[in-house]
């Protein structure tokens, strides 16, 4: 079958009623799994041609992500803008016997004083250049006068290009994946006219849950974390774990000091539990007092209804902040359809995520 059959399977068992064999074909087709043979005794009469079933929506909920996911792998993406006078580099870091290529997206418009620096985790199946494209980093770039990374991981180390947050060897700072992004925020600071004190990292998804771990293993490079549909630090400990812990959510390792923190995630997320997003502020909460709470509601223009919570401290900076993105899916909140995994109709994540930023500095 090729995609957009799948695409096409899976709609006609959903019509049908037959929800959990639709999700079973796009789950197959994203692993590019054959599809098994039914035993002949399992199979069930299809029901008679034309006939429609009233599906409730939150039964679509279910395989709505990765009817998405395969609509976002079949289209061809738009390369991410890059301002004149700009530049988009491609470069590459080393660090014993293992590498990363990364893209460094250096502004044409150049500060008075060293620039922040802002390291963007995509997620699996992704790219750098997509998820640049998709979350408008680099126009943000030009806007705020800051660099933007973006660490590719390899298919020898995932064969979904995922990072490897679910591998405990890699939820510590000797961890090789972690390292190698350490590196690479390093090296930029060594190349570039860069602020020590304004590093931030962020991602989406397995790259979000990457970037809670980078927050906990080098709290002295990163100032603040951004996570998008991701999951806490330490919240699985191998695939099977990684798998429940996307289905179900739950409980993840106290953090041992508070980093500041934003999360984003959707309540309709089919792929990553919204529980999860709960669970990395919940880390967080776990390291600190005597924070105080806020709550506003808002919709997006045309778009997503959202509850922002934020928690201050005792000068009123807020250190820990959540967006619940309601309505949405697995997707980057505000991003533009020209990369995978976004849904422009929410409130605009990568906006919140760099005012988040401005306000927190590491103490050197």
């Amino acid at each position: 079958m090729t995609m957009m059959s799948d695409i096409e399977e899976a709609t006609r068992l959903t019509r049908a009623g037959r929800l959990a064999e639709a999700t079973a074909l796009l789950r197959r087709a994203l692993s590019g799994a054959a599809e098994p043979q039914p035993a002949a005794t399992a199979t069930k009469p299809a029901p008679p041609r034309g006939r429609i079933f009233d599906v409730p929506p939150e039964a679509m909920d279910a395989i709505a992500d990765p009817m998405r996911t395969l609509r976002d792998r079949m289209r061809p993406h738009t390369p991410p803008p890059v301002a004149d006078g700009a530049r988009f580099l491609s470069l590459s870091c080393r660090i014993a016997a293992d590498s990363r290529d990364f893209r460094l997206y250096i502004p044409a418009r150049k500060p008075a004083a060293p620039a922040p620096l802002l390291v963007m985790l995509h997620g699996c199946t992704q790219s750098p250049e997509d998820f640049a494209a998709g979350t408008r980093m680099n126009e943000w770039a030009e806007e705020r006068g800051m660099l933007v990374a973006y660490p590719a991981q390899t298919q020898g180390a995932n064969a979904q290009r995922c990072w490897n947050w679910f591998d405990a060897a890699q939820q510590r700072r000797s961890g090789t994946e972690t390292a190698l992004i350490a590196a690479i925020a390093r090296q930029v600071m060594r190349d570039q006219a860069v602020d020590p004190r304004r590093v931030y990292v962020a991602g989406l998804s397995a790259g979000g849950a990457a970037a809670a771990i980078l927050g906990q293993a080098y709290p002295d490079i990163f100032a603040a974390v951004g996570v998008h549909s991701g999951l806490p630090a330490g919240a699985a400990r191998d695939i099977p774990s990684a798998f429940a812990a996307m289905r179900q959510g739950g409980a993840a390792p106290a953090a041992k000091r508070l980093v500041p923190t934003i999360v984003f995630h959707a309540d309709k997320d089919a792929t990553v539990h919204p529980r999860n997003g709960d669970a990395v502020l919940a880390q967080q909460e776990a390291a600190t007092t005597g924070l105080s709470l806020s709550e506003e509601r808002g919709q997006a223009p045309g778009g997503h209804a959202f509850t922002r919570r934020q928690q201050r401290d005792a000068s009123g900076r807020p250190v820990l902040e959540q967006w619940v993105v309601h309505g949405g899916g697995h997707a980057w909140s505000g991003g533009d359809a020209a990369g995978s995994y976004t849904d422009p109709r929410g409130p605009d994540a990568s906006r919140a995520m760099l005012d988040f930023f401005d306000q927190h500095r590491l103490n050197r």
